[in-house]
């Protein structure tokens, strides 16, 4: 460690807490709008393409838009260097930097000129949270990589269904769509703002009503048909934990073009999207052909888990899908969830034939005296992880399931 670095780590945010963990790094990939061009000391070298661009101290028609566009997106132009943020919201580099770093921002050295006034008022915003002993430095690191990386996937998702629809309805290839869209964010930018925070929002309020005002009542039901000494019993949370898996994914994949992939996997995550939302549950990842979500009550997962390997298995486009769900305990982390429920959830579902659902056998005695559910039990399986253990088929008993638009 530097003697500047051990200085740093003395100027904490507060005389007497702890500085922010120096550990802390994000493992953000997405992309990240260029740092303000340095002044050069000497002649710039020629740019490729050179001859094709504006006489010297001119910007070309791109540059200016893309300029315009990172003016406004970031407050105003990048004046401030990196200490000089950090000094204004009396914080030391260090914990600057674990910040920035939570945030998902690339290293900035000393001289460059990155920064901007409200890059300084964000980083007081949450500096001030932990000085009024609202979050703890764990707690307020945290949150803030929680806003890094969720904002950061949104970012590439948002660009990139943006650029495809261009490259759709205006017949133009992927790298000319991505010019244009330069031109064509301004007049998004506050409507996409304006939603976001309208999500925000209601997402709050919907996880303040699944994580506290209703989890003691799914762990009261979570007790029915336990013993107290399962591998999961001292998490906190009880729910229904489902996977759906697209058969032969990989196989169709090699044999298709990039739009048609793409397609493909779009429709799968809408369909997937809206079912699980349609039945009150929470899309918690999706990870190439296959999804995982969660739902508060055995029944509420079992109609998603049925509503899914139907829907898919009435696609003409998308393959069928094997789905498997398993009512039981779980510990929600980082925006994902995790513990042996989602585990045997995962296994169970390589277990199914394409096109059913597979539950476990206490998930199925949840389930049993609820008449629009049929449980058929299959041969019992050697589990990797978890020994044998008895799948039953789930199936639709009365009742027409969730109805989609």
């Amino acid at each position: 460690m530097t003697n500047e670095d051990q200085q740093e780590r003395v100027n904490s945010i507060d005389p007497g807490t702890a500085a922010f963990d120096a550990g802390a790094a994000s493992t953000m990939t997405g992309e990240h709008l260029p740092a303000a061009e340095p002044v050069a000391s000497g002649p710039a070298a020629p740019e490729p393409g050179a001859d094709r661009h504006p006489p010297t101290g001119a910007m070309s028609a791109e540059r200016l838009a893309m300029k315009a566009l990172e003016t406004r997106l970031l407050g105003g132009e990048r004046k401030l260097r990196r200490r000089e943020v950090a000094a204004g919201a009396g914080l030391s580099l260090l914990s600057a930097r674990k910040l920035w770093r939570a945030l998902g921002f690339p290293n900035f050295g000393d001289e460059d000129v990155a920064f901007t006034e409200r890059d300084q008022a964000a980083l007081s915003t949450v500096v001030d949270l932990v000085r009024a002993g609202k979050l703890t430095e764990e707690a307020a690191i945290s949150v803030t990589r929680a806003i890094g990386q969720m904002t950061d996937r949104m970012v590439v998702w948002q660009i990139e269904a943006l650029v495809e629809d261009m490259v759709h309805e205006q017949g133009v290839t992927d790298a000319v769509a991505r010019k244009r869209l330069v031109n064509e964010l301004p007049a998004l930018v506050d409507a996409l703002e304006e939603v976001l925070v309208y999500s925000w929002r209601r997402q709050l309020n919907a996880g303040v009503q699944r994580l506290a005002v209703r989890a003691e009542a799914g762990l009261q039901a979570s007790e029915e048909g336990r013993e107290g000494d399962e591998d999961d019993a001292p998490l906190p949370l009880a729910r229904a934990v489902g996977f759906a898996d697209l058969v032969s994914y990989t196989s169709l994949s090699r044999r298709m073009n990039e739009k048609t992939l793409a397609r493909l996997v779009q429709r799968f995550e809408n369909k997937c999207a809206e079912i699980i939302s349609v039945g009150g549950g929470r899309l918690v990842k999706t990870v190439g052909d296959e999804v995982l979500y969660i739902a508060e009550t055995p029944a509420a997962g079992a109609e998603i888990s049925l509503a899914l390997a139907e829907a898919f298995t009435a696609d003409e486009i998308l393959p069928e899908a094997r789905v498997a769900m398993v009512w039981g305990r779980i510990l929600s982390r980082l925006g994902d969830i995790y513990g042996p429920t989602v585990n045997l959830a995962a296994r169970l579902t390589t277990l199914a034939d394409p096109g059913t659902v597979l539950v476990d056998s206490m998930t199925a005695s949840a389930l049993e005296h609820d008449e629009r559910f049929v449980m058929i039990p299959q041969d019992p399986e050697n589990v990797r992880g978890f020994g044998e253990i008895k799948p039953v088929r789930l199936t639709r008993g009365r009742g027409q399931g969730l109805i989609l638009d």
